[in-house]
């Protein structure tokens, strides 16, 4: 690897270049070998030059790999580029043996300054963004940018992948393959650490020779920049250079080349000014499919192979067990021994040295798996890449946002992890409404560390569940988020206000509005008040009208579980439901098939909003359900309103009691009279019944109604039938299975004389025109035992001693919420 004098055998005249595979465990290895038998004065390492105040971080306590260089533009911190290293990094191990031994270190690549300027201003005939982003598994990149939005994107097609060439000339059709069996599996003997690094500068030299700079146009000048910095240290040390790079720099870094004309190269470089740090990284941001460029597939078996040397497949075969066993799959000792042995069986047979990652992962597969690829794709998940999440040092350099983050985290005990998991959370208590606070203020600035889940068993407001996860990213968009403020609060206040005044629809206002809440942002809600009441009052589209109002009256809710005061809200909501209230139904009339159907949805969406707006009344506005409920009427008599928007007013007064059966019946028995257009019919039909709304279990529990649209349908003529055929299909497709199973056991039986003709109803057990009394209450009994008796209702009903205990306690919400047993 070395250019000896004209003795042969002598202390090396030139530096020691030392070519790695970035994240190469062998590659480590090698390295560590080689600085502990050449004892350089300095090691240099392909990185950028401004990360150097930070190499003394590597060593403290709080440091642990996966970790990455952020490098970013003070002015616009979305631009941005990770320089990420693993333990298992040449890198990292060179960085750790030279603070160990008191060696300086530095790094020698293309300064970040011109790296995150590069496509800056060029746009699409410029420069274009680092090459090195694309899939090069032989010279892994220096960094991972994020490009902006004047960046071209690379052509890979183009571009050389250098191990992949080197694979291919020796027979592989896999380079990972390939890899393993050169580097990873055969370990240097002693006397020989330079041996691996002078058999690869031979090959990536004769690969140079043919390929060029392998359409890695941006390398002529990263190389020209680290032969400049290798000759400064030269000149600076006199106890020897070892340099850590790509194994594909090496050759241009051998080559002779002038100092002027390597500055030449760099003249007129573009730049900005920009701020670097330390950030966690995860396993999964290692691995390709991540979409870094010099990412290995399996980072979690690399790491193994790194911290585990001594006898690796047994050991990792023992970690298999161990995951299994975790989720109660049946594996022995006897499993852990035969997987072994036919993993290295299957490597004498294919001729490997030892059984690399196919290998054992066919062993586990047909072993401990059953030959199922379920397990296996646990595995892969939790092992093969991993989820590891680095740490940092609470000394790192971070904007003052980050650090108010980390305050707040550790308040709160909310640590970032890489795994995604699921939080429940519970608003009454202090800590859980904190936590819930700080996520959704996250969300308002761009964070997306928790995204809202479903919560399971309760639709409580005081209940919230979040998926959470934390991705690398993150760290850029809490440094791009510093612009609005110093803190968590501040920030998302700041940012609130500006969103309220850039918004476009009257919508998205009242949606900001109920997120102010969610994130209890009382300084913000002020002036998004401001601009929701002017936008309101300007916006004449009832359907904009409809729209805002749900998450408006959504947010009325949260006042007594957030402690946030919510009154404004409720005379603002209220003039807007009055504003839809007479703009409903002219908005109604002459719609198409689309406007009506989405009419129809803003029907429901207001349904629910006064729902739950008639129990927070606002002084001056009278009885909102009551005028709500007479606009329903209006909508459900009026023929210009298309069937479904007809239907559904039908449904929802249906629903609310204020329309008995037999009269609801009686309007489906006109819809569906032979005088009503088929096509009007069956959209009528989809509005009563359709959707999600329990129609199907309407059908299911009124003989009428089913016997109506039974005969109905038998009798739409068959050149009509194809023209509805849409329109009902769309309307029972969104029954639950067993609800379409039943009523197609009970159209299969046919209708029955009982109760009228033959055509309002169907004979069939558990139809009666009335209540049951005595099959209902043979359930009571058994509805005591589960909820409690309250008060001496058990003895009135004859529930015997063994129904009978202590009062439950019960606790209260908010108005959407029933009493539920403690």
């Amino acid at each position: 690897m070395t250019e000896e004098d004209g003795a042969g055998g002598g202390r090396p005249a030139g530096p020691l270049l030392l070519g790695v595979r970035h994240h190469g465990p062998g590659s480590a290895r090698a390295v560590r070998a080689a600085l502990e038998e050449a004892r350089p004065g300095v090691v240099l390492i392909e990185g950028p030059p401004e990360a150097d105040p930070l190499i003394p971080l590597a060593a403290e306590e709080g440091m642990r790999p996966p970790v990455a260089l952020l490098a970013h533009a003070v002015d616009e911190p979305g631009r941005s580029a990770f320089w990420p290293l693993a333990g298992f990094s040449p890198e990292w191990v060179a960085i750790r043996w030279a603070l160990e031994h008191g060696v300086p270190a530095r790094f020698i690549d293309l300064p970040a300054a011109h790296t995150l300027a590069w496509g800056k201003d060029g746009g699409a005939d410029g420069p274009g963004p680092d090459p090195d982003t694309a899939p090069v598994p032989g010279d892994a990149p220096g960094a991972a940018e994020q490009p902006g939005p004047g960046d071209a994107a690379p052509d890979a097609e183009l571009r050389v992948d250098p191990l992949g060439a080197l694979a291919d000339a020796a027979g592989y059709d896999d380079p990972e393959r390939w890899w393993e069996d050169v580097v990873e599996h055969r370990g240097a003997g002693k006397g020989d650490a330079l041996a691996p690094f002078t058999a690869l500068e031979e090959a990536m030299t004769a690969l140079r020779e043919t390929c060029g700079n392998g359409g890695h146009d941006r390398d002529l000048v990263r190389e020209a920049h680290m032969r400049l910095r290798i000759r400064a240290a030269q000149r600076e040390f006199e106890d020897g250079v070892a340099v850590v790079c790509g194994a594909w720099h090496v050759p241009a870094l051998r080559r002779r080349a002038t100092v002027a004309a390597d500055r030449a190269v760099l003249k007129g470089l573009p730049k900005v000014r920009t701020d670097m740090t330390w950030v966690p990284w995860t396993n999964r941001r290692l691995s390709r499919a991540s979409g870094y460029g010099a990412g290995i597939d399996s980072p979690g078996w690399y790491g193994h192979l790194f911290d585990a040397p001594d006898r690796p497949v047994e050991r990792w075969m023992t970690r298999v067990a161990g995951l299994l066993r975790d989720e109660d799959r049946i594996v022995s000792p006897a499993h852990v021994i035969e997987a072994v042995r036919l993993a290295g069986t299957l490597a004498a047979l294919r001729g490997r040295p030892l059984p690399g990652l196919g290998e054992t992962t066919d062993a586990v597969r047909a072993v401990m798996c059953e030959g199922s690829d379920v397990p296996l794709a646990l595995v892969h998940d939790r092992l093969v890449v991993g989820d590891v999440l680095g740490e940092v040092p609470a000394t790192a350099p971070a904007v003052p946002l980050q650090r108010d983050l980390a305050r707040i985290q550790r308040r709160l005990r909310l640590k970032p992890e890489a795994a995604e998991r699921e939080l429940e959370l519970d608003l009454r208590r202090e800590t859980d409404a904190g936590r819930s606070r700080l996520l959704h203020r996250l969300r308002l600035l761009g964070v997306a560390w928790g995204e809202p889940a479903a919560s399971r068993g309760s639709t409580g407001t005081f209940r919230e569940t979040w998926r959470l996860r934390w991705e690398p990213e993150l760290s850029v968009r809490v440094a791009e988020a510093g612009v609005w403020g110093t803190t968590v609060l501040a920030a998302a206040t700041a940012r609130a206000e500006a969103d309220a005044v850039a918004a476009q629809g009257l919508a998205e206002v009242t949606g900001l509005a109920e997120r102010c809440l969610l994130a209890g942002l009382p300084d913000a809600l002020p002036a998004v008040m401001r601009v929701l009441a002017d936008r309101a009052a300007l916006d004449t589209d009832v359907g904009h009208l409809a729209q805002a109002l749900p998450a408006l009256v959504r947010s009325l809710r949260y006042g007594d579980v957030r402690g946030t005061d919510a009154a404004a809200l409720a005379e603002v909501a209220a003039g807007l439901a009055e504003r839809v209230f007479v703009g409903l139904p002219p908005a109604c009339a002459g719609l198409d098939a689309d406007a009506a159907e989405e009419m129809r949805r803003h029907l429901d969406a207001v349904h629910g909003a006064v729902g739950l707006l008639g129990d927070t009344p606002a002084p001056g506005h009278g009885n909102l359900r009551a005028r709500w409920q007479s606009v329903l009427r209006t909508l459900s008599a009026r023929d210009a309103v298309p069937g479904v928007v007809r239907g559904r007013s039908v449904r929802l007064l249906l629903d609310d009691g204020r329309l008995a059966q037999d009269e609801a019946a009686r309007l489906m028995g006109l819809v569906l009279s032979p005088g009503t257009p088929p096509a009007d019919a069956a959209a009528w039909i989809e509005g009563f019944v359709g959707g999600g709304s329990g129609g199907g279990m309407l059908l299911v529990h009124d003989e009428r109604l089913l016997g109506l649209v039974d005969a109905w349908l038998t009798g739409v003529p068959a050149e009509a039938f194809t023209d509805v055929l849409p329109l009902l299909r769309r309307t029972f497709s969104a029954y639950e299975a067993g609800v379409r199973r039943t009523l197609g056991e009970l159209v299969r039986r046919g209708p029955g004389a009982r109760g009228g003709t033959a055509a309002a109803g169907f004979g069939v057990p558990g139809f009666a025109p009335d209540l049951d009394a005595a099959r209902a209450d043979a359930v009571l009994p058994v509805v005591r035992l589960l909820l409690g008796p309250d008060g001496d209702d058990g003895e009135a009903h004859g529930a015997g001693p063994a129904t009978q205990g202590p009062r439950p306690r019960r606790h209260h919400d908010t108005g959407d919420d029933r009493g539920r047993s403690a």
